[in-house]
């Protein structure tokens, strides 16, 4: 069992070490000078033509066994910050091993889609060395990152032939939706919510409790004159502290069928989005899906929330959908989903549907 598992681990190695070859012009300009000169040496018989021929030949092949081994032995480490989101541009270091203990690798230059600042090239990497360069990553889309994939290619020695490797690297790297949402509908949504929030707290703060003795820490605006009239000493009112109203957030995965993926990667984008600008903000937050519930206060838990909705998939059932009330009538409760609310009820809260619509 142990060795069925040891060679499946290096086909698989093997098959993601993919390796590909690619004839420059420089090769392409040798490979018709020796067919040439191989022709020329067979039809003429001439010695110095077959003694050139061989050396051209020889040239050939030991460019391919030196790319081979300028190629071998190399490991590449990843280092990213602890947060990264999806199309956003993050700084990040990369690290080239040289695994080999004496030969050093020539010409290397590293690439790849993730890479935003371009190829970087390494023209020498010295046996058992590592060397550190700063770039730019860009990951295409959230979620969850197990192999990281990147291009090591090289020219070396002759130019002929350029033989490019691709390295995974075995990193699980967790990518947050992206948090900068274009999207005017959002920001519209986003500058409602403390007016809402003002609304429903109007004239708490004049709900009275008592009348007690003067302080000197007191506001000379609520002293209670009548009071201070009876009793001949100041009295001021007390008034009921307002409590901190909380936005409910409940995102709703479930879709109608395929035709709304689209849609549903949208809404974790724009929920994403909301939740964060808004935590940003201070506000106390009720984040709330199906199995799942979170409070963010004071911003605490947020990367919690985003990591959820970084892993978060669509369900195509009904039968667990998001409550559309909110758990306390005090609360804004604002609803992201796929497919259009109903109508009832739609005063308790502000909904966000994926086609943009503010409701």
């Amino acid at each position: 069992m142990t060795t069925w598992t040891l060679t499946l681990n290096r086909l698989r190695a093997l098959i993601q070490r993919r390796v590909r070859y690619r004839v420059t012009l420089g090769g392409v300009l040798f490979m018709l000078a020796l067919s040439l000169t191989g022709t020329i040496a067979f039809l003429s018989g001439n010695n110095l033509l077959f003694l050139l021929f061989a050396v051209m030949l020889a040239l050939l092949l030991v460019s391919g066994s030196l790319s081979r081994l300028v190629l071998s032995g190399l490991e590449i480490e990843l280092q990213l910050p602890e947060h990264v989101s999806a199309r956003t541009p993050t700084p990040a270091r990369v690290l080239v091993r040289n695994l080999k203990r004496f030969t050093p690798s020539f010409s290397i230059r590293l690439s790849g889609p993730a890479i935003r600042t371009g190829p970087v090239y390494f023209p020498l990497i010295p046996g058992s060395a590592t060397i550190e360069t700063a770039i730019q990553i860009v990951f295409p889309r959230r979620g969850r990152h197990r192999e990281n994939l990147f291009l090591l290619s090289t020219s070396f020695p002759f130019g002929f032939i350029l033989r490019t490797v691709t390295v995974a690297l075995h990193r699980e790297t967790v990518v947050y939706p992206c948090l900068d949402d274009p999207q005017p509908e959002s920001d519209l949504l986003l500058e409602s919510v403390p007016g809402e929030l003002a609304a429903q707290s109007r004239g708490a703060d004049q709900e009275f409790h008592s009348i007690r003795a003067y302080v000197s820490q007191d506001d000379a605006r609520h002293v209670d004159w009548k009071s201070t009239a009876h009793t001949g000493a100041l009295q001021v009112r007390e008034f009921a502290r307002n409590q901190q109203r909380t936005v409910e957030i409940h995102f709703d995965c479930c879709i109608n069928g395929s035709r709304e993926l689209k849609a549903f990667e949208d809404l974790v984008e724009r929920c994403a989005s909301f939740t964060w600008r808004l935590s940003l903000r201070g506000v106390d937050i009720l984040f709330r899906s199906q199995n799942f519930a979170l409070h963010l206060s004071g911003g605490a838990g947020i990367y919690d929330m985003l990591v959820f909705l970084a892993l978060a998939e669509p369900v195509e059932s009904m039968e667990i959908p998001v409550t559309e009330f909110p758990l306390d009538d005090a609360n804004l409760l604002v609803i992201f989903r796929a497919h259009p609310i109903s109508d009832e009820s739609r005063d308790t809260r502000i909904a966000m549907p994926a086609s943009g619509d503010l409701k």
